[in-house]
């Protein structure tokens, strides 16, 4: 696996820890990349203030992200992404507390890659993220 990082674009600090420790469980050694907003997540692909150092900050493998964020939600964020032809390769998978038919259909009409419902508990996130893994970064061919 490359170590090009992974964008995680998520509100709460506690999801952030609980998904940092399930990638730490699945022994995914790809750096994460935290960022709490999407207005944050897209000064990070754009090298924009804090995240203007493209060495520091390169463009990363994967974006996971939650739908619900505050400043800029993952909708807005999934359509700016999708309009930016630079970042377009970048892979998005949606995860959220959502399960929402209509949050479905709009990620998926956007152009979001994949849809997740948060799992309940951390056993569920952990076998979540082992199946990101599996297909992410060793079935799947990424650019």
């Amino acid at each position: 696996m490359k170590k090009i990082p992974i964008l995680i674009a998520d509100d709460d600090e506690d999801d952030r820890f609980l998904i940092k420790a399930a990638f730490e469980e699945c022994g995914i050694e790809m750096p994460l990349v935290f960022v709490q907003d999407g207005l944050e997540l897209m000064q990070y692909l754009k090298n924009q203030g804090e995240y203007a150092n493209t060495i520091m900050y390169p463009l990363p493998s994967l974006i996971l992200m939650d739908l619900n964020m505050p400043k800029k939600d993952g909708r807005e964020s999934i359509h700016e992404i999708r309009s930016t032809a630079f970042l377009r390769k970048i892979p998005i998978i949606v995860l959220s507390t959502s399960n929402a038919p209509n949050d479905i259909k709009i990620c998926y009409e956007l152009g979001a890659n994949s849809f997740i419902t948060k799992p309940s508990s951390f056993e569920g996130l952990v076998d979540t993220i082992k199946g990101l893994k599996k297909f992410w970064f060793e079935i799947a061919i990424l650019p």
